[in-house]
């Protein structure tokens, strides 16, 4: 079983990890390691891969189970807690893991420097540019100076072929002038092959996101540098193969 482990300073009580697609009991096209209950892979086999999941990281508790919608409600984690809608979690109690589910939008994994607190959250390009990273500040209630995020395994520009009207949600998110140009700075225009083509642009879901990260005022950002789509042997991509599995991005306090 390979697990990423994030390469950041958090404290040394906090404990993070994110799966692959390998060690796991699924077959194709959920093909190992799904951890999904929201796929049509079999349910005996996603239990088996959370325990086998559970015994290789020594899972504290069961964790927060997420309906996630890409929307942008964080709620508290409850150890083993019944699944709630909401699009992260998040904990100051020891024990008690936060966690998220994707195959190509972006999980983050917050913790705050004094290690008292972490958030597991799932951010596509709905959640971006309808404000779950201000969310992330409401929810906390800490200075933003004293949280750093890790940016797990996400979709990366030149695999993400986005249309107008997503750019144009970011676009009218901020009314600030220098905010729309570094989110239009995200966007490449894919050349067209013929006159009457749609446009179509290249989206950098990583740079969206370290933008708004930045603009709530979080400097600390590691991590970005994954390629969902492009990694077929780690990773899982909905946008490449549709019906597939979930990896998982959790955190805790030890």
């Amino acid at each position: 079983m390979e697990i990423i482990t994030p390469d950041w300073p958090a404290p040394e009580n906090i404990v993070a990890a994110i799966t692959t697609r390998e060690g796991g009991v699924s077959l194709a096209p959920w093909d190992t390691l799904n951890i999904s209950f929201n796929t049509k892979d079999k349910h005996l086999s996603i239990e088996k891969n959370w325990q086998l999941l559970s015994k290789e990281l020594n899972l504290p508790s069961l964790p927060q189970v997420l309906d996630q919608v890409h929307g942008i409600d964080i709620v508290r984690a409850h150890s083993g807690g019944s699944n709630v809608i909401g699009d992260g979690s998040f904990s100051d109690l020891p024990k008690t893991v936060c966690a998220v589910t994707t195959a190509d939008c972006l999980p983050m994994l917050v913790c705050n420097i004094q290690g008292t607190l972490v958030c597991a959250v799932h951010a596509g390009w709905r959640g971006l540019s309808t404000g779950i990273v201000k969310n992330i500040i409401r929810q906390l209630a800490v200075l933003p100076s004293d949280l750093m995020v890790y940016l797990g395994p996400a979709i990366s520009q030149k695999n993400f072929e986005v249309g107008f009207e997503v750019k144009n949600m970011f676009l009218n998110s901020t009314s600030k002038p220098c905010l729309k140009e570094k989110f239009n700075s995200c966007f490449l225009r894919i050349e067209k092959k013929e006159e009457n083509e749609v446009e179509k642009w290249q989206a950098d879901l990583y740079g969206l996101a370290k933008m708004a990260l930045n603009e709530v005022g979080i400097a600390k950002v590691y991590g970005g540098d994954f390629c969902t789509y492009g990694d077929p042997v780690r990773f899982y991509s909905h946008r490449r193969d549709g019906e597939t599995g979930r990896m998982a991005s959790l955190i805790w306090i030890s």
